[in-house]
């Protein structure tokens, strides 16, 4: 039972109790005090008797709603009327109140549980619903509880949502899926003068072992797709090397030139060692450079070792 439920619950068990107010409780003393006085005067305790009894009659009448609150008024079991907010007089005995209707917003928890998806895999769903009473008249007459109403109206529209939704849609779409809730709720509950304003879900709960499988495949996807863009790298890398060989190809200065920035940069550091394969120095017509990359070299470590 919803915390919206036990307080609509209270207010239509305790609609007809009388409310003090500032109203009442000066006619009651008014009119204890006037029952005073004419005792006083006539000597007699009747006239304080009787007017106790006034009293306490007519202080029944006045009735105070909250700026919040719409009170349905029955005369004789007959609907008269909504009354409120404020001051409003009713006839004692003849004019009850039936209920308080509360026109703020309510939050309503509901959940569906153990519930099948459309690819038979149980879920636990837990949901939040605003909503408001815009009509509290239809509120008070079309519908016996109407806070239990809306509770349960929710509750079986999440059930239907879910059954007609797979696992994936549920976990991906919850926008849409609370979009729809929120319509297919609105329109079971107008008819009772409930307006839904949002519903939110706050969780969908699976099995641990579908839990376990679904890590276990997106680990798996997530893998694929390295493995993809790897492969596209070194495709894109093939692509261009091989117009790099055209280019090289039709302008040995430039391979060359290359050749040249490579024994740089792996001679550059002091003690380096380079392995080129043989027929890359055919190729490319290193032999002379290499031969003079290593006289450099052997020079400079001369010279270190001199200075030292």
């Amino acid at each position: 039972m919803t915390v919206a439920f036990m307080a609509s619950r209270r207010s239509q068990e305790n609609a007809d109790a009388p409310r003090a107010n500032v109203v009442a409780i000066l006619i009651l003393l008014s009119s204890l005090a006037t029952g005073a006085l004419l005792t006083v005067l006539a000597g007699n305790p009747i006239p304080a008797v009787v007017m106790a009894i006034v009293g306490v009659v007519l202080m029944q009448a006045p009735r105070v709603a909250q700026q919040w609150e719409r009170a349905v008024v029955l005369r004789l079991g007959r609907f008269v009327g909504l009354r409120g907010p404020g001051l409003f007089w009713i006839v004692p005995f003849v004019d009850t109140v039936s209920s308080w209707i509360d026109q703020r917003t309510i939050t309503t928890s509901f959940a569906a549980e153990q519930t099948l998806t459309s690819d038979t895999v149980p879920v636990n769903v837990d949901a939040v619903l605003f909503w408001m009473v815009h009509d509290a008249q239809k509120a008070a007459l079309e519908v016996q509880e109407y806070a239990q109403a809306v509770s349960w109206a929710a509750q079986t529209a999440l059930r239907d949502i879910i059954g007609r939704t797979d696992l994936t849609d549920l976990l991906r779409g919850r926008e849409k899926i609370e979009q729809e809730l929120q319509v297919l709720i609105d329109a079971r509950s107008n008819p009772w003068g409930v307006t839904v304003s949002s519903v939110e879900m706050r969780d969908v709960v699976i099995p641990v072992a579908l839990q376990d499988a679904m890590s276990r495949e997106a680990q798996a996807a997530r893998e694929k797709q390295a493995r993809i863009i790897l492969g596209e790298a070194e495709l894109a890398i093939a692509h261009s090397f091989a117009e790099a060989a055209k280019e090289y190809h039709n302008n040995p200065t430039a391979l060359h030139l290359r050749a040249m920035n490579m024994l740089y940069e792996g001679l550059k550091e002091k003690g380096a060692l380079m392995l080129i394969p043989s027929s890359a120095v055919e190729s490319m017509g290193m032999g002379g450079l290499m031969g003079a990359a290593a006289l450099q070299q052997q020079q400079l470590t001369g010279i270190d070792s001199g200075k030292t």
